[in-house]
This record gives structure tokens, C-alpha cells and sequence, in this order.
């Protein structure tokens, strides 16, 4: 018999604690790092990672697979990243727990929220729970090729207490508030990691209305948060506009002050936040001085738009021509599209907006009319632009109209092109401001949204990005060491949630790895597919330079193609690293 599993030879092991990269071996038994540095022994299956980098798997912490996860074992676009773990459940959304007559409702909820096509998920979901504890169970049942945790979420919650009482400033009754706990109790009991809401006018149903949580009192959520505390674990996390009347840094500080549990939300740069982004982590750092232990989450890049004509949105959603053509077949969509009668035609209308949502009229205004803030996407793309790669810079420089030239843009490699536009953590056009932040404990690395945004969004290969271009390619600033890059990545990302089994390359710990050859990593160009349940549409970005990924000491992924292998599971609560004594 084999003296190991698996060994990996030669690497260069990026361990994730922050300490400095070093040579060696990595042996790994029954799914746990055995040894570390030079191993002797023979093993079943030997990779040779010389040139290569290995560090642990990456733990993503704010991803929205809710649906995905009860039917797709691959979990793609996440692992395809390097990440063996995803906590989801984010942002107050969610299924479970789900009375038989709120199916469809939290459907809607969270297609218009988190952009997952609601046809996908009605055919996709099978809906064999009704309680949270259910849920759980059900998502044990199924193997994957990632660990999974997540969040109780709030508009379940609300919905499921409240009924048909639950519409935008439903005020619950003390009873109420108290069921709430009770069910947010028992779920962290039952092993999920905490609780999530969402309190942004951006986050609303496919019916346009607020999703619950938003208009929530301090007291509702304190005493939701007292709950978690009575269970004894959990993360209270939360998407927030941050108004000042609301003073949600004072109450998000008490909760975690009397509770001692963490409290996270996302921070960033957004036309829908009061407060700047200074001012959040300036604010928030004063009550951890005073004892709080709050943590800001953030992006790595922009969080843009990818704007194509079957996407989503376009710049040109809102003419009547648009309009016109939007319920046809793609086949009939595409011919009109690039007929050039029909081009001139459309561009020579203006924007209806009264159809547009009210309330968020400066992003709409941004995507049908900013052509100084959005940018062609060229093959090698990069995702921190120059005012030079704008819409309206290429067309000065074309001696065109800017209108027409994102046309024209839109209609390349027949009619499949995109138009990135930041919305949030661009105001400065450059990425400038998350240096700082990636070198402080409290902030981590987050908010990709994997599984999320399908028609919008591309961010879940936020992982990857870090590593080509705040490591490695990034020309307009600083750059981040890849030490730090992978700390971030696995072991803060980790901790925070309280997985202290996974994260560090370390004997006892789990045997979560990517093999990474850094010359060759690069992220592709995102495409459309149509490969959800109910042919439903997604955003996918594959990357090159993974030479393999491990879970649990199992290949999942070699170069980038699935192993079909699925060692992943349900995290049930906080794990604890049984660690062993390394040998010699």
C-alpha cells in the first residue's frame, strides 16, 4: 500500500498564512494535508507542480448558488476558479425555509434581486423542504466538486412568517419578530453559518417591489441578531444603502459588541450608499475601537455591467424600436439588429424612460447615455480601463457617433459583442483605493456573486483576477504581493466564517490545493451560454493556467476541464482543524 494519497512534488507553496513562499512537497491522506517540505514515501497518484505555484483553495464568501446547488454538481463558474469552497445565501435571499404557496414568490425574489432566471430556477429546484433544516438536508444529499455553507436568508424568513402580510414597510408584531428568531436559531443550529439581509432600493422582486429586510427596524434585526447569539455561531451579513437616518453602524456595532459575533457588509463605492466609501470603513473602525467586531466586505475590480443585445441590459433597451423587437426569437432579433435601415432607424429615437425604474434613473441614465463611462471589451481586456478605452474616446478617435459606435460595438462577431460598464467602485476610474484596503484586517476579499447576475454579471473569477492583475499584470499602481493575495483569498476568507479547517497548507488541515502555473494564467473572454435548467442564460468566464484543483485530496479539475470527481459537502456550522503533529 502506498505510504500517501497523493503527493505533490516541487511546488512553490504559497501557504496561506501571509509568510513567505517556499519550496517543497505536499502529501496528503484520507483527504487531510499529511506533511509539508520534503516528503519521502511513495503515493497512489504523484503531480510534479515544478514552476508551479500551490496554494490552498480558494474560499469564496458572498455567492448566491442557492438554486444552482440543488441540481448542478460542477458549480461552475466558481470552480473553474481555483475555489473549493462558496458560502451563499447572501444579501437576504434565498429558499428555504418555503411554505409550498411562497414558491414562486421567492423565485421572483430572487431572479429580480440577483438576475437568475426565474424559469431556470422553477424547472431547476425541486423544492423537497419546507423548513430550513430541511433545506440543509437537502443540500447534503447531493455530492459537488466545492464545499458549500450558507446563510439563513431574511426575505425567506419574513415571507414565511408574515404571509401575505409581507409587502415593502410590512411592520412585524413582537410575535412575529420573536418567530423570526426562533426559525434563525434553528437554522444556525442546524448548521448554517449565519444570517444575511438586504437593505439597498437597487435589491428589489421581478415586480419591482422592495425586497424584505429594507425597511426593517434596528429592533428587528437586533433581536434576529440575539438569536444567532443564543445558537452560539453565525456571521450577520448585509447589503445596505447606508443611510445616515438609519445609522446602521451603530446598531450593527451593539449586535456585536452584546453578541460577540461578527457582523460583515459589502462596502463600496456606489451611487446608492450616503456614505462614501471612506466614511463607511472610517465609521466602522470606530466602533471596532470601541469593541464591535465589524468587517467590510469588497470587490477586487469595478463591479461592471457586461452589456450585450441577449443579455440582460444594453444601452439601447429603452427606444421604441428596441421595444418593438424585444419578445421576438433571438434568429429574428439578430436580422433586424443588423440591418442597417433598422440601426438608423433606432438610432434616431430617444429614450422612453418612463418605463425605467424611478428611483434609480442616474443607472439607467449610465447605461442608455454614458458613453464616457463605458468601455469596449477588447480580447485581452483589462478590467482597470483608461479614459482612453471609453465608448466615447474610440469614437472621437473613429470620427463617429458615440451612440453609433456602441452600436456597432454590440453588433460584432455576429451581434455577440459586450460593452463592460462599472456602476459601483469606478467613480475614481481606477482601482487606485482598494490598495489600502487589501492590507487590512478588517476588510476581506469578496463580493463576486458567483452564481448570480447570469445576464449582468461576470465576477465569480474574482480569484483569478486577483492574481493576474493585482499581482501580476497591474501598470496603472501598486500591485499586492502574491503572499497577501492568497491569505486573502483562503485564510481571512475562511476565518471569518469560522472554517478553521481549510485556508492554510498545513498538516491536519484540509486538503483543499490549486496547482497554479502564475506565467500562463490568464482570465478568456466572458460568452453567453444558454445551459440552465429551461435553457436559461449565463455569463461564463473560463481561465487558463490552472494546472489542477484539489478538494479534499480528490482532482476535481485538470487544466481547467472537470474530473468528474465530486469529494464536496455540506459545512454544517464552524469547523475546527484537528491538526497533526507534521512528520519528520
Amino acid at each position: 500500500m502506498p505510504a500517501f494519497d497523493l503527493i505533490i512534488r516541487n511546488g512553490t507553496i504559497v501557504d496561506g498564512t501571509g509568510n513567505a513562499r517556499f519550496a517543497g512537497d505536499i502529501a496528503v491522506k484520507d483527504g487531510l494535508v499529511a506533511r509539508v517540505g520534503t516528503v519521502a514515501g511513495d503515493a497512489a497518484e504523484e503531480i510534479d507542480a515544478a514552476g508551479k505555484i500551490v496554494t490552498p483553495g480558494f474560499v469564496d464568501i458572498h455567492t448566491h448558488y442557492d438554486g444552482q446547488a440543488t441540481w448542478d454538481a460542477e458549480m461552475a463558474p466558481s470552480s473553474w476558479h481555483g475555489v473549493t469552497t462558496v458560502v451563499m445565501g447572501n444579501c437576504g435571499v434565498g429558499f428555504a425555509p418555503a411554505k409550498p404557496d411562497r414558491h414562486e414568490w421567492l423565485i421572483s425574489l430572487m431572479e429580480g434581486v440577483e438576475d437568475i432566471p426565474g424559469t431556470a430556477l422553477a424547472e431547476g429546484i425541486t423544492w423537497n423542504w419546507e423548513t430550513f433544516p430541511e433545506y440543509l438536508d437537502a443540500l447534503e444529499a447531493m455530492p459537488r466538486t466545492v464545499d458549500i455553507g450558507t446563510h439563513v436568508p431574511h426575505g425567506a424568513v419574513r415571507a414565511y412568517v408574515l404571509g401575505d402580510r409581507e409587502k415593502p414597510g410590512a411592520v412585524p408584531t413582537e410575535a412575529d419578530i420573536a418567530e423570526m428568531g426562533r426559525i434563525v436559531e434553528e437554522g444556525v443550529r442546524a448548521g448554517a453559518l449565519g444570517f444575511s439581509t438586504s437593505r439597498t432600493v437597487i435589491h428589489k422582486s421581478v415586480d419591482g417591489e422592495l425586497v424584505p429586510g429594507t425597511t426593517a427596524t434596528a429592533e428587528e434585526l437586533m433581536a434576529i441578531g440575539r438569536a444567532m447569539g443564543r445558537a452560539g455561531h453565525g456571521v450577520f451579513e448585509m447589503a445596505s444603502d447606508l443611510k445616515r437616518e438609519w445609522n446602521e453602524f451603530e446598531w450593527m456595532g451593539a449586535l456585536s459588541r452584546e453578541t460577540g459575533l461578527p457582523v460583515t457588509f459589502a462596502a463600496l463605492q456606489s451611487i446608492a450608499k450616503e456614505l462614501p466609501l471612506d466614511e463607511q470603513i472610517a465609521t466602522m473602525r470606530a466602533e471596532n475601537d470601541n469593541g464591535a467586531n465589524i468587517v467590510a466586505q469588497i470587490a477586487l475590480r469595478g463591479n461592471g455591467i457586461i452589456m450585450a443585445w441577449q443579455g440582460s441590459v444594453h444601452p439601447f433597451r429603452f427606444r421604441p424600436s428596441w421595444k418593438a423587437i424585444e419578445d421576438l426569437s433571438w434568429p429574428e432579433q439578430k436580422a433586424r439588429l443588423l440591418d442597417p435601415d433598422f440601426r438608423d432607424r433606432l438610432l434616431a429615437e430617444s429614450n422612453d424612460f418612463s418605463t425605467a425604474p424611478q428611483d434609480i434613473l442616474p443607472i439607467v441614465a449610465a447605461i442608455s447615455l454614458g458613453w464616457n463611462l463605458q468601455y469596449e471589451m477588447d480580447p485581452d481586456f483589462d478590467y482597470e480601463p483608461t479614459d482612453a478605452e471609453t465608448v466615447q474616446a474610440r469614437a472621437v478617435a473613429a470620427g463617429i457617433d458615440p451612440q453609433r459606435y456602441a452600436y456597432d460595438m454590440l453588433c460584432a462577431d455576429d451581434a455577440t459583442g459586450f460593452i463592460y460598464l462599472p456602476i459601483l467602485n469606478y467613480a475614481d476610474r481606477n482601482l487606485d483605493f482598494l490598495h489600502p484596503l487589501q492590507h487590512s484586517d478588517d476588510t476581506v476579499n469578496s463580493l463576486s456573486d458567483g452564481g448570480a447576475h447570469c445576464g449582468t454579471i461576470c465576477d465569480a473569477a474574482s480569484p483569478t483576477f486577483m492574481l493576474q492583475h493585482w499581482v501580476r499584470d497591474r501598470k496603472r499602481g501598486d500591485t499586492i504581493t502574491l503572499e497577501n493575495a492568497v491569505k486573502r483569498q483562503c485564510s481571512d476568507t475562511a476565518r471569518l466564517y469560522g472554517l478553521e479547517d481549510r485556508g492554510i497548507i498545513a498538516s491536519g488541515y484540509l486538503a483543499d490545493l490549486n496547482i497554479i502555473d502564475m506565467d500562463a494564467l490568464k482570465l478568456d473572454k466572458p460568452w453567453l451560454a444558454f445551459d440552465l435548467p429551461a435553457g436559461g442564460k449565463r455569463l461564463l468566464q473560463t481561465a487558463q493556467g490552472y494546472v489542477a484543483t484539489i478538494k479534499s485530496g480528490t482532482v476535481t479539475f485538470r487544466d481547467g476541464k472537470w474530473t468528474g470527481k465530486t469529494p464536496g459537502g455540506l459545512i454544517r456550522g464552524p469547523q475546527r482543524a484537528e491538526l497533526a503533529e507534521a512528520a519528520e
